[in-house]
C-alpha cells in the first residue's frame, strides 16, 4: 500500500493561484434581474440588515441577518441532529427571527450526485419549489446542507441560460400553484455564520484558546460554482474559502494546516452506496490520519452533514484495526454554540457522534458526567410522560 504522505504534497508547497483567464465574465446577478425584467420570474431580495462578504474573485454577496427560513438537511434528521438546534440556538441568543419550516421537501441531489436521478426539469422544479415556500412566507432561504446548496447553484445556472429549462420548470410550478421566485442569493448557513461570527464572539463565554482544531472544507461548498465562495484575504491570503476557518479565528480558535485540506472526506455519494469500505477508508486514511500526523489537533470542524457524518463515523472502524485515529467531528454551528455556552448534549446533541468528544469539552471547562447527568434527567421526564418534549427553556436549564 502506498502511504498518503507519498502521494500528496505538504501543505507549505500546495498553492492555488488566480489568473486573470480563470475569473469568469459572467455575473449571474445581472441575468437573475435582467430575466425578472422580461418577466421570466421574481427575485427574492436578500432581506436587509444584511452583511456584505466578498467572493473567490472579489464580487460581493449579501448575507442576510434575520428573517431566514432555514432548508434543512436529509443527513441531519438522522445523524446530525445537534447540528441543525445549534444554528437556532445562536439565532434565539443573537435575538434574531427566523423559521423552521415544515413545507420543505429533500433537494433530491443524493440521488443526482450518485448517478442515479431522474432528469434536469424535475430536478429544477424541486429546487423552485422549496424556493416558492420560502418566498410564501416571506422570510429568505439559508441552506443548511452542503449538497443542497452546491446543487441550487448548478440549478441557478441551468435556468439562467436555458430558457426551455424555465418553460418547463414554470409549467410544473404553475399546475404545484407556486410561483416561480429565485433567491437574490443562495446563501448556506456557514456563510450566515461567519458574518455574524464577531457577534457570537461577543457573547463566548467559554475558552477556546487552548484548542488546536483542522478544518474540513466541504467540496460541494467550494468546488461547485466556485467563485460563489467567499474568501476573505486575511484567511489563507484567499487562497481557500474562509467561511469554517474565519469562525473558528474570532473564537481564539488555533486553525492548524494539513496536506490533505481540499481532498474529499471520502463520502463521495456513488462509493458510500455501493463501496462503503472505500469511503471509511479515504476517511481515515487520506485525511484522519493525516491530520494526526501534521497537526495533531484536538478536533476537526466542517460544515456539511455528510462530511461531519463520513469523518466521525468512519473512525471505528479504524479504531478496531489499531489505526492513529481519535480525532472528534463537528460542524462550525456547534462549535459556536458551545464557545457561548451551549449545552453540550441538550442543544449540540453530541451523544450522536461516534468519535470520542470528551478529552474536547473537558479542555474547554466542561463536567461531561455532570453534563451527561442533566440530559439523562431531561430524558427520563421525557421517558415517564412528564413531558412531551424538550423547550429551549429546558435546553439552558
Amino acid at each position: 500500500m502506498i502511504p498518503a504522505e507519498a502521494l500528496v504534497k505538504q501543505a507549505k508547497d500546495r498553492q492555488f493561484v488566480r489568473t486573470a483567464e480563470q475569473i469568469p465574465t459572467e455575473d449571474f446577478h445581472d441575468i437573475l434581474f435582467e430575466l425578472e425584467k422580461e418577466g421570466e420570474w421574481e427575485v427574492q431580495r436578500v432581506p436587509e440588515p444584511y452583511v456584505e462578504v466578498q467572493t473567490k474573485y472579489g464580487r460581493k454577496k449579501k448575507i442576510p441577518l434575520q428573517h431566514t427560513w432555514h432548508h434543512k438537511s436529509c443527513g441531519q434528521c438522522g445523524h446530525i441532529p445537534g447540528y441543525s438546534t445549534s444554528i437556532f440556538w445562536i439565532n434565539r441568543r443573537l435575538g434574531f427571527d427566523y423559521i423552521d419550516p415544515t413545507d420543505q421537501t429533500s433537494c433530491t441531489a443524493w440521488n443526482y450526485y450518485a448517478s442515479a436521478t431522474s432528469n434536469a426539469a424535475a430536478q429544477a422544479a424541486v429546487a423552485m419549489r422549496n424556493f416558492a415556500a420560502a418566498a410564501e412566507t416571506g422570510y429568505y432561504p439559508i441552506i443548511h446542507c452542503g449538497t443542497s446548496f452546491g446543487h441550487y447553484k448548478e440549478t441557478r445556472q441551468q435556468l439562467i441560460h436555458s430558457p426551455e429549462l424555465r418553460r418547463q420548470v414554470r409549467d410544473i410550478l404553475k399546475r404545484l400553484g407556486k410561483k416561480f421566485v429565485i433567491p437574490e442569493e443562495i446563501v448556506h448557513y456557514s456563510e450566515w455564520v461567519y458574518a455574524v461570527r464577531d457577534r457570537i464572539a461577543e457573547r463566548q463565554t467559554r475558552d477556546m484558546s487552548k484548542i488546536r482544531a483542522t478544518v474540513h472544507p466541504a467540496c460541494h461548498y467550494h468546488k461547485l460554482i466556485a467563485e460563489d465562495a467567499i474568501y476573505d484575504p486575511e484567511i489563507y491570503g484567499a487562497q481557500r474559502s474562509a467561511i469554517v476557518t474565519g469562525t473558528l479565528k474570532a473564537l481564539g480558535i488555533d486553525v492548524a494546516d494539513y496536506s490533505t485540506w481540499f481532498d474529499c472526506c471520502g463520502f463521495g455519494f456513488r462509493h458510500i452506496l455501493v463501496s462503503r469500505d472505500f469511503s471509511r477508508s479515504f476517511a481515515t486514511m487520506r485525511k484522519i490520519e493525516v491530520m494526526k500526523a501534521e497537526a495533531n489537533p484536538d478536533v476537526t470542524v466542517t460544515h456539511d452533514t455528510g462530511c461531519v457524518t463520513t469523518l466521525d463515523q468512519s473512525q471505528f472502524a479504524a479504531k478496531a484495526h489499531n489505526r492513529n485515529v481519535g480525532v472528534p467531528v463537528m460542524s462550525d454551528s456547534q462549535i459556536a454554540a458551545l464557545a457561548m455556552g451551549a449545552h453540550p448534549y441538550k442543544v449540540l446533541q453530541l451523544h450522536w457522534h461516534s468519535t470520542d468528544n470528551k478529552p474536547f469539552l473537558q479542555k474547554v471547562g466542561i463536567d461531561t458526567e455532570k453534563a451527561w447527568q442533566e440530559f439523562e434527567a431531561a430524558v427520563e421526564k421525557l421517558k415517564s410522560g412528564e413531558q412531551q418534549y424538550l423547550t429551549w427553556e429546558d435546553a439552558d436549564a
